[in-house]
């Protein structure tokens, strides 16, 4: 059996956009892929990327926040940045990894889940799902996002 090829994805809290990516890796992906996430500045998983995410059948309520420490000296095949800010403070992992730098919108932060902040995270959700899904079911990282 072959191994599966592993794919660490980052952002600053760890709590939204990297989550929703791992997730929906995991989720179409993960009969090919060992996915993880992780933060520079973890925090806890936003309640409204787990009900977003639950909207199109994937779970992410079991997921925590991590911080990227704890895979300093595990190796990667791709290490994905999903903000500039992880882009900037990512440290160097060991091996060959190949590093991407696929940067989305960061969805709002506020306490209070009005339709407006529910409607970007969805669109949020949605540009991740199209990208993840895309290499889940291909098996292909392509360079930049667009």
């Amino acid at each position: 059996m072959k191994a599966k090829t592993r794919v660490l994805i980052l952002c600053t809290g760890n709590s939204c956009r990297s989550q929703m990516a791992e997730g929906i890796l995991r989720h179409h992906g993960g009969d090919k892929f060992e996915v993880f996430s992780a933060g520079t500045k973890p925090s806890k998983v936003n309640e409204a990327a787990v009900e977003v995410m639950r909207e199109i059948g994937i779970d992410i309520s079991g997921q925590r926040s991590k911080n990227v420490s704890e895979f300093s000296r595990q190796h990667f095949h791709y290490i994905i940045t999903v903000c500039d800010n992880a882009k900037e403070a990512c440290p160097v992992f060991p091996g060959s990894g190949i590093r991407l730098h696929w940067a989305f919108p960061d969805p709002p932060h506020e306490k209070k889940r009005t339709q407006a902040v529910m409607d970007e995270f969805r669109r949020v959700r949605d540009l991740i799902h199209e990208k993840f899904r895309s290499a889940a079911v291909t098996g292909q990282f392509n360079e930049s996002r667009d």
